[in-house]
């Protein structure tokens, strides 16, 4: 290892939603990096200054990078004369619900020619519990003494750039080099840096994500109930949550989505062999809240050869990222009960979405699939009935 002054420092799908803030804070830390990822047009585009897609601050950290060492490749050559080597790579699950770990090992197997002993590897991927355990075993049956470290990433999307520097970064290490390597970095960028076990780190990862997904879980059941009985969930949440402390958590109900949560809270029940209930009922509540507001919807109108319109396709409020949006699930139920649907966003980029005024103008019936703020001064027409499990808060 050279001095950890001079790191040069490789990021493994650098250009994705998780590796490009880290390469650019990287970089502004003064260490000398190089980002990799395979496509070559997002490459080129932020080579060119654009930021591709949403993210707090990217104008900011993308205009001054060039003051910076960071360079953009499709290589891996580059690896060799590199010290430290962090993985962003996505760990889905499969059709069974079970984590599907190949993209991990495919990239490990991509670089490996590239590796040489003394590097260190830094797996930044939420990680199934015992896979950091299984890459050093891997790395060392093919005679690499490589470090290897686990450092989960626990950033909401779209806050990179703030919550690195705001979160304690965990850090778990193969031995005591990898470990002091892994400090170093993210002493750099963050206030306070946490060690745990490999299975501890990867533990608590999974249970920061399912731990969000139930409490969006409970939210969801309970507007569920209310809805049901014709009560007014919101008059009910506001007044529990009136300068009453212990509820300050409680979270709004809507589609609980996005790349993170619902895979994570399967890898943990996966991890559980299957004995995390509370896990599985979480899934089942927040997956079927688009069949929820349907049913609701269809006791007040018929939608068959009606024309209705889907506000919002991205997994969450104010941003581009439609990855697992509950709002496409929403759009083919609508479509199966014989409605024709218009969808509209923003921010995402879709070929099959219409303008906003188009919707509007067409529209028999509005269902909001995701409360971007834009929409919240829309005056909708008085026969226009508007289906929204967001709450009307957010208006």
């Amino acid at each position: 290892m050279t001095d950890p002054h001079s790191y040069r420092i490789a990021v493994i799908g650098g250009a994705g939603h998780v590796g490009l803030p880290l390469s650019l804070m990287l970089a502004e830390a003064g260490l000398d990096v190089v980002v990799i990822d395979r496509d070559a047009q997002k490459l080129r585009q932020i080579e060119q200054g654009s930021f591709p897609y949403m993210e707090e601050m990217s104008d900011s950290y993308l205009s001054r990078s060039k003051e910076w060492s960071i360079a953009y490749t499709t290589k891996y050559e580059p690896i060799q004369a590199c010290d430290v080597i962090f993985f962003t790579v996505g760990t889905p699950v499969d059709e069974h619900l079970n984590p599907d770990l190949e993209p991990v090992y495919e990239s490990l197997e991509l670089v490996k020619p590239f590796l040489r002993t003394g590097q260190c590897i830094v797996l930044r991927s939420t990680l199934f519990p015992g896979t950091s355990e299984n890459v050093v075993g891997l790395l060392k049956k093919s005679g690499l003494d490589v470090s290897v470290c686990f450092c989960p990433e626990r950033i909401a999307q779209g806050q990179g750039f703030v919550e690195l520097k705001q979160i304690p970064q965990i850090v778990a290490a193969s031995d005591t080099r990898g470990l002091e390597v892994a400090r170093d970095i993210f002493s750099r960028m963050a206030l306070n840096v946490i060690e745990l076990s490999f299975v501890e780190a990867e533990i608590a990862k999974l249970f920061c994500n399912t731990w969000r997904y139930v409490q969006f879980a409970i939210a969801n059941e309970f507007y569920e109930i209310s809805t049901s009985k014709g009560l007014d969930f919101e008059r009910i949440r506001s007044a529990m949550m009136l300068d009453y402390e212990r509820m300050a958590s409680f979270p709004r109900p809507g589609f609980a989505a996005g790349p993170c949560l619902f895979k994570d809270t399967m890898q943990l029940a996966s991890y559980s062999r299957d004995f995390f209930r509370l896990g599985h009922q979480a899934m089942l509540t927040n997956e079927t809240m688009p069949d929820f507001i349907l049913n609701m919807a269809k006791r007040e109108m018929v939608l068959r050869d009606k024309t209705v319109g889907v506000l919002g396709m991205a997994f969450k409020p104010n941003n581009d990222d439609s990855r697992e949006s509950l709002a496409y699930r929403l759009k083919r139920l609508l479509f199966y009960e014989g409605a024709e649907v218009l969808c509209t966003d923003p921010y995402v980029s879709d070929p099959t979405l219409v303008p906003l005024e188009v919707v509007l103008r067409d529209s028999e019936a509005i269902f909001i699939g995701c409360p971007h703020d834009v929409y919240g001064k829309i005056v909708f027409r008085k026969e226009q009935r508007v289906f929204d499990c967001w709450g009307p808060s957010w208006r």
